[in-house]
């Protein structure tokens, strides 16, 4: 299930690496340390609706911004938390929840992204981030997936995520998360699997740390 938040303007500049300020908010909303520092079955976009100077982001029009999530119980409490109280960061206030039903699926999706995917494993004790101009990375996708589908209880084993590197505007960035560096991929990817399966990847996000931004897809 995926929700899209209708947010008023903003009363400061937005910071342009502001994924852990949304995942603190999150976090708050969630209340639940077991869901927010375990494997994360959710996702969630950037702040969108946003123009950029030298310094940061304004959003004089308001914004929007998505939480998706495989499971309907905690989008609902977001939701009632929300309610609760509508007070958001940088001094705006979410205005409207608009839940959005989920697409019907075919058996083979390309999705872009709305957040970098974030790729890493940890080798001979050291942090290696993948890229998509490694072969290995689709691998190592589809494994991040297959763990993920093991813990919701789900199986595939026709699961496959690729990068599309056909797309010419592919590109890597560096991204830092509480002053992390990390090498991330702004790169669509094709998705074969099952519909639901497909839809929970629309859901949970593909690579690793989605609960702190990265890996949501469109």
């Amino acid at each position: 299930m995926r929700i899209y938040l209708k947010l008023s303007k903003s009363h400061e500049l937005v910071p342009f690496e502001h994924s852990s300020t949304l995942t603190g908010i999150l976090n708050k909303w969630i209340n639940d340390v077991k869901i927010h520092d375990s494997l994360s079955l959710y996702s969630f976009s950037g702040l969108k609706g946003g123009v950029a100077n030298k310094i940061g982001i304004d959003f004089p029009q308001g914004g929007e911004w998505f939480i998706s999530a495989y499971d309907q119980q905690l989008i609902a409490k977001i939701i009632r938390q929300i309610k609760l109280d509508p007070h958001f960061l940088y001094g705006m206030k979410v205005k409207e929840v608009i839940i959005c039903d989920e697409p019907r699926f075919s058996e083979k999706e390309r999705f872009l992204l709305a957040t970098p995917i974030f790729i890493k494993r940890t080798v001979d004790k050291k942090s290696v981030h993948y890229l998509y101009t490694d072969d290995k990375s689709d691998e190592l996708m589809t494994e991040t997936m297959q763990t993920k589908l093991k813990k919701a209880g789900l199986s595939d084993d026709s699961c496959e995520i690729t990068f599309d590197r056909s797309y010419q505007k592919s590109k890597i960035k560096l991204v830092s998360y509480k002053s992390i560096k990390n090498k991330v991929n702004w790169c669509p990817i094709i998705i074969k699997a099952k519909p639901e399966t497909i839809q929970f990847a629309w859901d949970v996000g593909v690579g690793n740390s989605t609960g702190i931004g990265f890996g949501a897809i469109l």
